[in-house]
């Protein structure tokens, strides 16, 4: 036993705490759960999951909690993966890279102790586990290497462990070792064919997998493992980077499989290798590198999947897609996948894999749109709408916004600067901050023409911009946008829409402008047919009670109450109010999940009391970009929607990627009762925050207030001021005048631009 390596006790809680951060299930096997003559893999069989270091998506990599996470989270058959690295003193360790100390605290343990090595012919500086023995390496603690993953597990003191001790620790189902480096070693008298000899010779560990960059050193151990169970594995690197031992690039050795198979079974490749992307960052056609290697009876592992490092445009930001590319894409299937998630192609296989268009719906969730599919399209463009009924979503949305000369649209804000190029158009001068809509400045619908409007140029909206997540570049500006009218057509010819949600804010202060907005969306309606029974169900939602009671009196309309900040809970009385006028509620994530510094704390009474109510809960907003979720979520919207679903029993999603949802409540595993598998159940809303230790725990926050019965009754909305429209150059209503007294007149009127073609929605 490796004597840096915690006490068992302090293991074993660890460990307690970690598996204890998915709901205890039994766990069935993703090969014996799949329809086995589907898999286009060398042996007919599921691909397998590697976990690179355990789960270090999360946790240091090759850390005890890693490589926990990992079994708990995984198919039973997961494989662990160590990237072997050498003593001084010849003792092998699970260590992610050739230099100590981006994964660990090895610069502050040995201060200035940095040396400068050639690795492959280029001089590196670092710390090396070539000057340390095992006993110098005691004290090292692992830390997380991949600095925009979360360090708050740093404290948890994750020693470096020995490659048996790994293995006798876990009894891992599937046991993988990586070696890097071995010509390095080599010149440092260490020999890394001795090792992995002598480690495959233990009768104690068993070891399935042994992969390297380097030819000479498979060539060197070929017959040793030639009538055994443990396969060699090439592994590829940058196409254009030099294979050492025959100083040939990578790709030069890829039109070569034939000689690959002289001494290696199975090769592995980045991704790109089998689905390269354009300077744009978007799929090109997939190569022929699987289907090569398959001809030539050689496995194909692929490698690089990170759920928090984005690939591909063309993926929407959802991993679950990426890796169904993989495995699922109706020509060929890689035979593995090396991840730092692996909760989420263990997820992928078993139970989104050969799904289908039309398979039935296992989860009674309701999915909303958000501005339709705005996170594919600029949102409520026609584009976004049309993308939104595509993928499966059950409500259509319309947050309707009035123009200048009175006509009620659709779009996600009020404010023109969030959703068009205004800010850069001849209208930039009709700026004005108006304190009942809220702060900052802005150009608003009722500013303008519909006619104006018409003209400006969509932006799709990327929330996460702050973190360099944008989306859809090539189509971001793709897109018209709609009059309520037009949307109500639009959704009343889809025949697989449950229902449109049309949003009204702001309702009070358009009053005593003049614009009668709730009017103008019953008179809407009503030319749309709504008001008559129809196989579609309307619903009225706002955060302004007053609204609400408007449309009460119209029964074929669903009203929903919808709160506009996160709450703690809500006491009887609010709940009361909301009851008499509403059916459903629409809140925040924050309110089921309260969360300090993206971790989850805990979980709130607000769902079941509410539902306790009959009133039906649902949950905004569901986005895919990982840095919109909570770290307990793995980068992963399946994880977060599931957990909602399984764990918190919300009856709907409102979200802006409709088809990750649609997808979700399709899965095959979630009709599994008693079985369903670890990878499809609801996280522990606050186990991850309990491995925070002291001195990396984020200052406690002030929790969310609670929904007051002054926070839901309004009075009745003021009546609709007389407005007097007159005339202006363009032909359209003049806007009204800001609190200055000071009219808004465009300076000139842009024409409208031509009607987007739909061929350039089929094109993406």
């Amino acid at each position: 036993m490796f004597p840096a390596m915690r006490s068992l006790r302090g293991i074993s809680i660890a460990v307690f705490v970690v598996q204890a951060l998915l709901a205890s299930v039994a766990l069935v096997s993703a090969k014996g759960s799949t329809n086995l003559s589907r898999w286009q893999t060398l042996s007919g069989n599921a691909p397998f999951v590697i976990a690179r270091g355990g789960f270090s998506g999360i946790f240091a990599d090759s850390s005890v909690d890693a490589y926990s996470l990992a079994l708990s989270t995984g198919p039973p058959d997961v494989i662990l993966w160590c990237d072997v690295q050498l003593t001084k003193d010849a003792a092998g360790i699970c260590f992610p890279d050739l230099k100590l100390d981006n994964n660990s605290d090895i610069a502050v343990v040995y201060e200035n102790q940095q040396k400068a090595y050639l690795v492959n012919g280029a001089s590196t500086k670092g710390w090396f586990a070539i000057d340390y023995t095992l006993k110098d390496l005691r004290n090292v603690i692992l830390t997380q290497g991949v600095y925009s993953r979360t360090n708050k597990f740093d404290g948890n003191g994750y020693t470096i462990m020995t490659v048996q001790d790994t293995y006798t620790q876990f009894k891992p189902p599937g046991f993988w070792l990586n070696i890097q480096h071995d010509a390095f070693y080599a010149q440092h008298n260490l020999s890394m064919r001795n090792f992995v000899l002598s480690v495959t010779r233990n009768v104690n560990v068993t070891v399935d997998y042994i992969s390297s960059p380097e030819v000479a050193f498979l060539q060197s151990i070929a017959e040793r493992f030639r009538r055994s169970a443990t396969k060699l594995v090439f592994r590829f690197l940058g196409q254009n980077d030099v294979e050492p031992s025959t100083n040939q690039t990578y790709d030069s050795l890829l039109k070569n499989l034939t000689f690959i198979k002289t001494f290696a079974s199975g090769i592995i490749v980045p991704k790109s290798y089998i689905w390269p992307v354009d300077g744009s960052l978007y799929l090109l056609p997939s190569t022929s590198v699987v289907l090569d290697a398959h001809k030539e009876r050689l496995e194909v592992f692929a490698s690089e999947f990170y759920n928090d490092v984005p690939f591909s445009f063309s993926y929407s930001y959802d991993p679950v897609a990426e890796y169904l590319k993989f495995v699922d894409n109706g020509n060929f299937s890689v035979d593995g996948v090396i991840s730092d998630f692996p909760i989420t192609p263990s997820a992928a296989l078993d139970c989104f894999a050969h799904l289908g268009k039309n398979a039935s719906k296992q989860a009674d969730l309701l999915v909303i749109s958000k501005n339709g599919a705005s996170g594919d399209f600029p949102g409520c463009t026609d584009l976004a709408y049309l993308k939104a009924i595509e993928d499966g979503v059950d409500v259509l949305d319309c947050p309707v916004q009035m123009t200048g000369d009175g006509t009620p649209i659709c779009l996600g804000s009020i404010n023109l600067i969030d959703s068009t190029t205004i800010a850069q158009s001849s209208f930039s001068n009709l700026t004005a901050t108006i304190p009942e809509i809220g702060q900052g400045s802005g150009i608003f619908t009722f500013n303008l023409s519909w006619s104006d409007i018409q003209s400006l140029t969509p932006v799709i909206s990327s929330p996460q911009s702050d973190f360099q997540l944008f989306r859809n570049p090539k189509l971001k500006n793709a897109g018209k946008f709609l009059t309520l009218s037009d949307f109500l057509a639009m959704a009343k010819n889809a025949s697989s829409l449950h229902g449109v949600l049309i949003g009204i804010e702001n309702a009070p202060y358009l009053s005593e402008q003049g614009f009668g907005v709730t009017d103008a969306v019953l008179n809407a309606l009503s030319k749309a047919g709504y008001d008559e029974q129809t196989a579609q169900t309307v619903m009225i939602q706002s955060s302004n009670s007053s609204v609400l009671k408007k449309f009460k009196g119209k029964t074929n309309y669903k009203l929903v109450y919808k709160v506009d900040e996160d709450i703690g809970g809500a006491p009887s009385g609010t709940i009361d109010d909301i009851k008499r006028l509403a059916s459903a509620v629409v809140i925040s994530k924050d309110s089921v999940f309260p969360k300090n510094a993206a971790f989850l704390t805990g979980v709130t009474n607000v769902v079941p009391r509410l539902q306790a109510a009959n009133l039906s809960v649902f949950v905004q907003t569901f986005s895919n970009e990982f840095t919109s979720q909570a770290w307990d979520f793995f980068s992963d919207a399946t994880v977060e929607i599931n957990s909602f679903y399984m764990g918190a029993g919300i009856n709907g999603v409102i979200t802006d990627f409709p088809k990750t949802s649609d997808r979700y409540r399709r899965n095959r595993c979630l009709n599994r009762g008693s079985k369903i598998p670890g990878y499809m159940s609801p996280v522990q809303p606050g186990g991850l925050w309990l491995l925070i230790t002291l001195p990396y725990l984020p200052p406690a926050e002030a929790p969310n207030p609670y929904l007051t019965e002054g926070d839901v009754v309004e009075p009745p909305l003021p009546p609709v001021a007389a407005k007097t429209p007159t005339s202006n150059l363009s032909g359209a209503a003049t806007a009204p005048t800001s609190p200055n007294g000071q009219p808004k007149v465009a300076a000139c009127v842009i024409a409208p631009l031509t009607a987007m073609l739909i061929a350039i929605y089929l094109l993406f």
